[in-house]
């Protein structure tokens, strides 16, 4: 929790607490994340690092409501995420949290901006006003004329940066990307994490971004090294922690 104007305390937008997942392969139980606590101020950058398989995640799906824990609360802006009906918990998630993945997940068929207006429309905003919104942040990401472009025409830096855009459009007040720049070249990633760490200076938005490389970790105004499901100093790297 953090003090703004005044002296007042303002609570954190995202805050986890005590969350336990376990996954079983075969006989094998993976404690993925063990009593993890993690919290979250606006204009926040947490960069999140570790090996694989240290539930880097496995924290940022639980943290977004798309991966239920085995036990512990998950509040975003006050809300208990997993208290909430299935339906109710994708609607919240549309209007609160922004995705941005390493893979991009962009619909093939659909133009820039249709894939960035696509939220919006699924919440029964009219196309067309969702289609402005979409061109104004598709500006903001510097693709403005690419809007009708399909993601096969579009370079991989360029179809982050059009994944950025949507993750955007509904305006959240946390972005939580995963391996965003994991399939880009150096040029590419250094634009998209300039532009993640402007979500956070300029618009005052929360960013958790996952990533393997340390390098990453930066931009960040705050890291948080995860290794063997649990929070540790960011000079620890292999997972030889004591359950």
């Amino acid at each position: 929790m953090r003090v703004g104007d005044g002296g007042v305390s303002v609570p954190p937008v995202l805050q986890l607490n005590g969350v336990d997942k376990t996954y079983r392969r075969g006989d094998e139980q993976l404690h993925v994340l063990v009593d993890f606590d993690f919290t979250l101020d606006a204009g926040e950058f947490v960069v999140v690092t570790g090996p694989s398989g240290a539930g880097k995640s496995t924290l940022l799906h639980i943290a977004g409501g798309l991966d239920a824990p085995d036990s512990g609360t998950v509040a975003v802006a006050g809300q208990d995420v997993w208290s909430m009906s299935a339906g109710a918990r994708a609607a919240f998630r549309r209007r609160n949290l922004g995705f941005v993945f390493q893979f991009f997940n962009l619909v093939p068929m659909l133009t820039a901006v249709e894939n960035v207006s696509l939220p919006l429309v699924l919440d029964g905003m009219p196309a067309r006003v969702a289609d402005t919104r979409a061109e104004e942040l598709l500006d903001r990401v510097g693709l403005g004329d690419r809007a009708g472009h399909r993601p096969a025409e579009l370079s991989g830096g360029q179809m982050q940066r059009v994944a950025v855009a949507r993750a955007l459009v509904a305006r959240p007040s946390i972005i939580l990307a995963d391996e965003p720049t994991g399939n880009l070249d150096s040029h590419s990633s250094i634009e998209v994490l300039d532009l993640l760490r402007s979500l956070s200076d300029e618009d005052g938005a929360a960013v958790v971004m996952v990533t393997h490389d340390r390098a990453a970790a930066r931009y960040g105004s705050r890291e948080v090294h995860v290794v063997d499901g649990r929070a540790c100093p960011a000079d620890v790297t292999a997972p030889a922690l004591e359950r």
